[in-house]
């Protein structure tokens, strides 16, 4: 008599611990298969991303009042193709550490004042590291009124990561493109200064150098292995929960 409480107990137990598990497996299926069908969404968005920038950067260029309308209105301005005339103001470029084909040197930010007197800063492109200094290069320093053409590029707000080392304002080195004190460093006024970037396309410069259309676009897209990474783990926990409940059974 006494064993039967204690038989119809530990059925009790034993069913508990079935319902647990059985809730578990479920729950970690269903966030396994949620994980995977977000990385394939997450792939059509980001398809669709670089699907996008490869149509910018074959289109016509427009005018920089369209970009400045565009930033305005809040659109995307990454990439787009734009034309800017002015003058450089040869004497007031910055320099940005890089790398190029394997070289060591910097891309030179140059402000152009345009027309109405506001300034837009323009990458020109690579030079050498022993071609930092403008005094080696005076081919390149164009004069008189040029008209750029090149890639639309937004205002950094803030250090990238706290991996990339603090700009160095003292030897006009930057390690980011920190384009207010690049303004600064300079005494250009910050409510002149717009708040984006051209990257010169590749038209030759005088001398070579600096060697424009240094745009780099890199936008990873490893969400399909992501996809298969979790549905993988999601058939995996099928296979193992199938096991598991014929063991039970048997």
């Amino acid at each position: 008599m006494t064993d039967q409480p204690t038989a119809s107990a530990a059925r009790r137990g034993g069913g508990w611990k079935l319902v647990a598990s059985v809730v578990l497996f479920l729950a970690a299926l269903a966030l396994l298969l949620a994980l995977g069908t977000w990385q394939v969404q997450r792939l059509h968005w980001k398809e669709a991303l670089l699907a996008d920038i490869a149509e910018r950067q074959v289109a016509a260029p427009v005018p920089l009042s369209e970009i400045e309308a565009m930033a305005a209105a809040g659109t995307d301005i990454e990439y787009r193709r734009v034309t800017a005339t002015g003058i450089f103001l040869n004497d007031k470029e910055r320099h940005f550490f890089a790398t190029y084909e394997g070289m060591t040197g910097f891309y030179v930010y140059t402000p152009l004042q345009l027309a109405d007197g506001r300034i837009l800063f323009v990458n020109r492109g690579f030079v050498a590291y022993e071609d930092k200094e403008a005094s080696r290069r005076p081919q390149g320093q164009l004069e008189g009124q040029q008209t750029v053409t090149g890639l639309a590029r937004s205002k950094l707000l803030q250090k990238p990561s706290f991996l990339v080392p603090d700009n160095d304002l003292a030897k006009n080195i930057f390690y980011w493109k920190d384009l207010d004190r690049m303004a600064e460093t300079e005494g250009l006024p910050a409510d002149k200064v717009l708040p984006l970037f051209v990257d010169a396309d590749a038209t030759p410069n005088p001398g070579g150098i600096p060697i424009g259309a240094v745009t780099q676009i890199d936008l990873p897209n490893s969400h399909l292995a992501y996809a298969f990474t979790w549905y993988g783990l999601a058939a995996a926990l099928v296979v193992v929960g199938g096991m598991a409940f014929f063991r039970r059974r048997g």
